[in-house]
């Protein structure tokens, strides 16, 4: 037969384990409290007894039988709470208040110790047993003397103070199956909105989220680290969504053009026509851009994937700045734009010098692309004063307005007034993807203003963490 749920669920089983635990430990208590009370009463006892031991043998030292009769008959009478018996040394009664002994047989000199059931009756007459506990010895001239007291008052103590603890053990395992019944129900209720939650995202509901409770406990942690999560998922999937769609716009274009100028080439190579060379190396320029377009996105996925950039080590970063200005001042002089770089020695940096390099060169790349003619590009390399590095590259185009800057770093965005201009939407999700591996960020602010009748411009800085 199957269990209810809430009984099979953790906190109830966790509870169950800790009420065993508990049991455990109570009855280990309850065993040494027993052990330790039960222990107390018979030690006093037996001290009490003792010590009426010892004044009746020094009773007897002194006046010998007679004497010690005499004084267990007096003590008999009176209102002590002992029991006595004394035998001559043929084992005949000679006093007290106890008919016989309560051990099958005594020959040693003693002193034993018994514990025994003294039959007496109560002021309605009944017969009642009593537990006595004793001492026998025997004294020098062959007489036995047994002293006892009366110890069932104290052993009821006991086990009253026993039936109490067991009482209490027993409330506390109920109350503590009642709170664990209460809390798995609310720890069942709470986490069937997170089952509830993954069953709609498997079901392919991706707008699904988790309540917060604003309890700022773990489940609140584990719902908003579910929310984020998908908020996530949700962001990337979208971003599919519109790669795709970018892809198939950006690449149409090339794709047709080169299968076109194939197929055109075809048609004058059948007739004779044509120069098939030309048309072969234009269509290898085309296929270039759409390796180009995936090699990109391989690298930005990759460095997402991985978290942070291989094969980093130490190196001069102004070498590679001053490497890259040498690179693109030539291809501002071929376009008429004014190229100056301003470059601090000694930059060390550690990171992937290929993957920086990249970054730099996709940045060059777009200043000078948006850029017009007649305008200015700056490139700066310097440590910043809270001792991170930062390149920046600075142009007087057209720039990108506040709203878009957050979306131009994503993957296949353009804005309107780039889709005049060769690319995928690219360049700058690559930088973002280099920068994000190296610990860094991306900042992009507006440039240096009006420039010879040009837009705002815009500037790029790749700020990458101090060395320590």
């Amino acid at each position: 037969m199957r269990m209810p749920r809430l009984l099979r669920t953790t906190p109830f089983r966790l509870t169950l384990l800790f009420l065993a635990l508990f049991a455990a430990a109570a009855s280990a208590f309850l065993g040494y409290i027993y052990i330790a009370t039960a222990g107390e009463v018979n030690r006093r006892a037996d001290a009490e007894i003792s010590r009426e031991m010892e004044s009746l043998e020094a009773t007897y030292r002194v006046g010998g039988q007679a004497t010690l009769n005499q004084a267990i008959i007096e003590r008999a009478i009176g209102e002590r709470p002992f029991v006595y018996l004394l035998l001559d040394p043929a084992g005949k009664k000679v006093s007290g208040s106890v008919e016989a002994l309560p051990v099958d047989s005594f020959s040693g000199p003693g002193p034993a110790w018994v514990t025994f059931k003294l039959t007496d009756r109560n002021i309605d007459g009944a017969e009642i047993r009593r537990s006595t506990r004793s001492v026998i010895v025997r004294l020098d001239g062959g007489e036995v003397l047994m002293v006892g007291a009366d110890v069932q008052d104290s052993e009821d103590y006991v086990r009253k103070i026993v039936r109490a603890l067991w009482g209490a053990g027993a409330l506390v395992i109920l109350l503590g199956l009642a709170g664990g019944v209460l809390i798995s129900r609310n720890v069942s209720r709470s986490m069937q909105g997170l089952v509830d939650l993954v069953t709609a995202v498997q079901a392919g509901d991706l707008h699904a989220r988790a309540k917060v409770r604003g309890a700022r406990d773990e489940y609140d942690e584990l719902a908003e680290g579910l929310n984020d999560m998908l908020d996530r998922i949700e962001r990337l999937m979208g971003g599919l969504r519109h790669a795709g769609d970018a892809i198939a716009h950006d690449l149409r274009s090339p794709l047709t053009r080169l299968r076109a100028r194939m197929e055109v080439a075809l048609i004058d190579a059948e007739n004779g026509k044509g120069d098939p060379v030309a048309a072969l190396e234009t269509a290898l320029l085309d296929a270039d851009g759409v390796l180009k377009t995936f090699n990109a996105v391989l690298a930005i996925a990759r460095l997402q994937a991985a978290g942070q950039a291989p094969d980093q080590k130490s190196f001069d970063s102004s070498e590679l700045a001053r490497d890259m200005a040498e690179l693109y001042e030539f291809s501002c002089e071929d376009k008429g734009l004014d190229f100056k770089a301003e470059i601090t020695p000694s930059l060390v940096i550690r990171g992937n010098r290929e993957f920086i390099a990249q970054a730099l060169a996709n940045i060059l790349d777009n200043a000078i692309k948006y850029t017009p003619s007649g305008g200015a590009i700056m490139l700066r390399a310097r440590r910043r004063s809270s001792g991170e590095l930062e390149f920046s590259v600075t142009d007087t185009g057209p720039g990108v307005p506040d709203e878009d800057r957050a979306r131009v770093v994503q993957r296949f965005v353009r804005l309107e007034n780039s889709r005049s201009e060769p690319g995928a939407g690219l360049g700058l999700s690559l930088v973002q993807a280099v920068v994000a591996s190296h610990g860094g960020r991306l900042e992009l602010s507006e440039g240096p203003g009006e420039y010879n009748g040009m837009g705002p411009g815009l500037r790029v800085a790749l700020v990458l963490p101090r060395v320590e």
